[in-house]
């Protein structure tokens, strides 16, 4: 435990910042399960609706430093590509 004035604060403002930074990475995280169960379940337009709701909040992420840059895009190029997969138009 700190015992310095300046010491205490840091502890308070890094729990602030953790809990504010938890928040964000779980809303990520929730939107992104949100494509995922969509595409499990096999349903293209609803899997491509919660993909445009994820994708700004992929970014917003991304953009406060939460998550970094080439991750996000990971995040959506691989969501993206099970999105068409699904698709699957047969070429005859």
């Amino acid at each position: 435990m700190p015992n310095i004035k300046s010491a205490k604060k840091r502890v308070r403002q890094d729990e602030k910042r953790r809990m504010h930074n938890k928040h964000l990475r779980s809303r990520m995280r929730t939107s992104v399960k949100g494509v995922l169960n969509a595409i499990a379940a096999g349903d293209r337009e609803a899997a491509l609706a919660a993909y445009q709701a994820a994708v700004p909040v992929i970014d917003s992420t991304a953009d406060k430093g939460i998550i970094h840059k080439n991750k996000a895009a990971r995040f959506k190029s691989r969501l993206n590509a099970h999105i068409r997969a699904l698709q699957a138009p047969v070429a005859a």
